[in-house]
């Protein structure tokens, strides 16, 4: 059994449950049929493997099981949002009692005991509910405490704060396999990074969004962040596909309509023209990549955003030359084209998954 990661258990723990479903079903229509000491060897197989693997990764073996999961994935996330709001109106309650030694300490200590905290509850405990609870506390303890550090000694704010927000939340994201925290800490260096580009670009830092294509670096870094090795970390690669393309078709769209904010020394049709263009090709590359490679989230982002482009074309092209009903006419037509397209894919898809079987 070469299982390295509780979503590869997992995966495994739901194939023996499909064949057995599909066993009994076969049997049941007189396809197949065991012997008794078959049939106890595959049930006695497969309850040695189930037990092993929640044993080791506790995973869900059962729909009950399942369903009881996802209920305390939602306490946990309910449960940090109230202890970190909790803990917020504390330090607010009685911050101005404290001298400004306490409150240095306390600023200090909070977010280090947070961090010892989520470290002992991964290592302790396989489910990780309570180390994403106590990584998220931690995480607000340390973003308000930095910014109370702000307020104390009047420090004028910088970007810089990003980036140690940004550092803390990947390290609470790989101490606690928490996917929320890897994404927080993912748009913390996304906007320290964009805001460094904007100040390399003369502009001031706090307005770094003012110029969309400060986010392309970071976009490129996160897709070869993907790229990575994350073999304990399953769920980290799709989010950092994901994010990397957010952070470059958003501005895309954003300049293939408002090509005025560009740094590029073109005309602004130019520009718009030119970023059209760019969201099309790249949007329906991602769209293929995402089928060679199998990554269903690129698959699924490309299409959001080659939609979003061609009707963002549809509406400039023809709302003011065509009768209302006309043009939804045509958005309907495009939507059943896309529809026969992907059909095609699919089945393509199908075909050849069959051949390679043979």
């Amino acid at each position: 059994m070469d299982i390295t990661s509780k979503e590869n258990a997992q995966s495994r723990a739901d194939q023996i449950t499909a064949f057995q479903a599909e066993l009994a079903a076969a049997e049941h229509d007189a396809v197949l049929s065991l012997s008794r000491e078959q049939y106890s060897a595959i049930t006695q197989y497969h309850n040695d493997l189930l037990s092993q693997l929640s044993s080791i990764f506790d995973i869900d073996s059962s729909h009950q099981q399942k369903q009881l999961s996802l209920g305390m994935k939602i306490a946990s996330f309910i449960g940090a949002l109230g202890m970190a709001a909790s803990i917020f109106f504390l330090f607010y309650q009685f911050w101005g009692n404290l001298s400004t030694t306490q409150q240095v300490a306390i600023l200090i200590s909070a977010p280090i005991l947070g961090l010892f905290m989520t470290i002992y509850a991964a290592s302790k405990e396989k489910t990780g509910y309570f180390s994403k609870l106590f990584g998220l506390v931690t995480l607000s303890c340390f973003v308000l405490n930095l910014s109370m550090f702000g307020q104390i000694f009047n420090i004028t704010p910088t970007p810089n704060a990003l980036l140690i927000w940004a550092i803390f939340a990947f390290l609470l994201a790989y101490a606690a396999d928490a996917r929320l925290l890897l994404a927080v800490g993912i748009i913390s260096i996304s906007a320290f990074l964009s805001a460094q580009t904007g100040t390399w670009g003369g502009g001031y830092w706090i307005s770094f969004g003012e110029r969309p294509e400060n986010f392309f670096p970071i976009a490129l870094l996160l897709l070869l962040a993907s790229c990575l090795s994350h073999q304990q970390f399953v769920g980290f690669r799709p989010i950092y596909r994901v994010f990397s393309m957010l952070f470059f078709f958003i501005p895309v769209l954003i300049l293939s309509n408002w090509g005025a904010i560009s740094y590029l020394n073109l005309s602004t049709a130019t520009i718009e023209i030119l970023y059209q263009i760019t969201g099309f090709v790249m949007s329906a590359g991602a769209i293929w990549l995402g089928i060679k490679k199998a990554w269903p989230d690129m698959v699924n982002t490309g299409n959001v955003f080659f939609t979003i482009f061609l009707y963002t074309k549809i509406y400039d092209w023809w709302w003011e030359l065509m009768p209302k009903y006309l043009f939804f006419l045509v958005i309907g037509l495009s939507a059943i084209l896309m529809l026969l397209i992907f059909k095609r894919l699919r089945n393509a898809a199908i075909s050849t998954g069959q051949e390679v079987k043979k």
